[in-house]
C-alpha cells in the first residue's frame, strides 16, 4: 500500500459524530500502551500523527484518521487499564461495542497485543468478540525487537496456547515500529481488506 496522504479527521464518542462519507473503515483495538499510536504512526510514515503516550489510557474517544482519502484507520481507546473508573471502562466498552457491531463500512479489525506478554483475558475477549463479529482479523505481536531472536518461537506458542489462530479470517504479524518489521505486510493486508 503507497501512503499518499493521511490526516486526522474527527474524534467520535457515539455514532452522530462519525464519518458520514461511507468510506471504508479498519478498527484498531488492543491494551493501553501497546503500541497503537506507534504502529499508525510507523504505517502511515508521520512522526507524531497518532500522539504516543507514556502514560497509559489516554485514547477516550474513537479516533478516525483518513487514509488516501480513501478509508479510515480507528483507533479505539484502549482496554485493561486500571487507573481508569470501573464507571469509565463500562463507557468505554460500551463506546467501542457500539461502534464495531452497528458500523457497516468497517471492513476488518487489527488486534495488537504486546509480544512481551502472554495475551490477557482482555486481549482474548476482544479477539473472540471480533470472531462473533465475523470481522477479517490482523493479530499483531507488537514491541518484537524487545524480543530476543531465540524466543519469538516461544512468544508465537505462548499465543496459541490462549488465542485459538485456526480460523480462514485470521492473519497473524510481528511487528516493531523501531526497526519497521512488517509495515509493508501490515499495509497489504489493509488493501486487501478494502477490496
Amino acid at each position: 500500500m503507497i501512503i499518499r496522504s493521511s490526516d486526522y479527521a474527527i474524534s467520535a464518542v457515539r455514532e452522530d459524530q462519525y464519518p458520514k462519507d461511507n468510506l471504508p473503515e479498519i478498527a484498531l483495538a488492543g491494551r493501553s500502551n501497546v503500541g497503537k499510536s506507534s504502529l499508525i504512526n510507523s504505517l502511515l510514515n508521520r512522526k507524531n500523527l497518532a500522539r504516543t503516550s507514556a502514560q497509559p489510557g489516554k485514547t477516550q474517544t474513537l479516533n478516525f484518521y483518513i487514509i488516501n482519502d480513501e478509508f479510515y484507520l480507528v483507533d479505539v481507546p484502549g482496554y485493561g487499564y486500571a487507573r481508569v473508573s470501573q464507571k469509565q471502562r463500562q463507557a468505554f466498552g460500551e463506546m467501542i461495542q457500539d461502534y464495531l457491531e452497528t458500523r457497516a463500512n468497517l471492513k476488518g479489525i487489527i488486534i495488537l497485543v504486546d509480544s512481551r506478554r502472554e495475551p490477557t483475558k482482555d486481549d482474548v475477549a476482544m479477539y473472540n468478540y471480533a470472531q462473533y463479529l465475523n470481522l477479517p482479523i490482523l493479530l499483531v505481536c507488537t514491541k518484537i525487537d524487545k524480543v530476543k531472536r531465540s524466543q519469538v518461537n516461544k512468544v508465537m506458542a505462548g499465543l496459541k496456547k490462549k488465542i485459538n489462530l485456526n480460523y480462514d479470517n485470521v492473519t497473524v504479524l510481528t511487528f516493531s515500529s523501531v526497526t519497521k518489521l512488517h509495515v509493508k505486510e501490515l499495509g497489504n493486508w489493509i488493501e486487501k481488506q478494502l477490496k
